[in-house]
């Protein structure tokens, strides 16, 4: 049986529900205004963490009871696999959306273009499905734990006679026998390489290449910040590092321009009005006397020529 501090663990677990709840019901609201509103890949990534973190909470009770009678389920057995199922399914789930956040970030700023001219709301939707779909399919083992058994074991035994409430467990996930550790064990390694390690991979190359990009534009230039004040004088390569800051800032327009619709509209809206004008002046005439005035010097000095021939 698992060891747990009484105190220890339902503190934890009071505050992260006292605190957690309300903080993404308010956050789940938000959400769902936002995506029913204008969705957004972000936004509809940030919802699918929401319902995850507040399906965790809601479960989240079941675990406070278990520790208050020191590891003893004594709720009806079949809330237990049900639990434990949720309990890990949120985790793993949260896990992968955190993951997706974080590839959107960066692609978002590591090709601005590219990434916002392909973006596509559906794409948010289909990730998080599946998500949802694939975690669901590798925490199954929580049900299908309890229904291996060995062969020679008195609780086999007895279930094959007549199956009682007294047989069942009293425990809840815990307590395996070696026919349940031999599927358990590779299934939690698995778990562990899939659910968590490839998708802590992925999330630090995002910010690791994140962090790269941000320390190109803005590093150099501080960093001279640093070296004078040890050397206690301006380093003469102050002014090149100032130049990546400096190309930065033809770059945010540019970034500005293919992520916000606004700043498109504004542009649309300018370009429109150019035209406009444009139109306006040739409509009245200027333009055309212009030409016409072109086209009678070119006919005078045709007429110039032919005379002095």
């Amino acid at each position: 049986m698992q060891e747990c501090h009484t105190g220890l663990c339902l503190s934890v677990y009071v505050i992260t529900f006292i605190l957690g709840l309300p903080a993404n019901v308010l956050a789940f609201y938000t959400f769902c205004k936002k995506v029913r509103e204008k969705p957004a890949p972000i936004d509809i990534l940030l919802l699918n963490l929401t319902i995850s973190d507040l399906l965790f909470l809601v479960f989240l009770p079941f675990k406070m009871q278990e520790v208050m009678n020191n590891g003893i389920w004594q709720l009806p057995y079949v809330l237990c696999p049900l639990s434990g199922f949720i309990f890990f399914l949120t985790i793993y789930n949260s896990t992968f959306c955190l993951t997706a956040i974080s590839v959107e970030r960066y692609l978002g700023v590591a090709f601005p273009i590219q990434h916002t001219l392909k973006r596509r709301p559906l794409y948010a939707v289909g990730a998080s499905i599946f998500f949802w779909i694939f975690s669901i399919l590798h925490l199954s083992i929580v049900f299908i734990m309890p229904l291996i058994r060995d062969k020679t074991s008195p609780e086999n035994l007895s279930q094959n006679s007549s199956v009682t409430t007294s047989t069942q467990p009293k425990l809840c996930y815990e307590d395996f026998t070696d026919a349940q550790l031999k599927v358990l064990l590779p299934v939690r390694l698995e778990l562990c390489i899939v659910l968590f390690c490839i998708p802590l991979l992925i999330c630090c190359f995002c910010y690791i290449n994140f962090i790269r990009i941000l320390s190109l534009c803005f590093g150099p230039y501080n960093v001279s910040h640093i070296v004078g004040f040890i050397q206690w004088k301006s380093p003469k390569w102050r002014d090149k590092a100032l130049l990546c800051s400096t190309f930065n800032a033809c770059l945010d327009p540019l970034i500005f321009y293919f992520s916000s619709s606004a700043m498109r509209g504004n542009v649309a809206g300018i370009i429109a009005q150019v035209k406009r004008r444009l139109c306006g002046c040739t409509s009245c005439g200027p333009l055309d006397q212009v030409q016409m005035d072109m086209n009678d010097r070119k006919r005078n000095s045709k007429e110039e020529e032919s005379n002095t021939n």
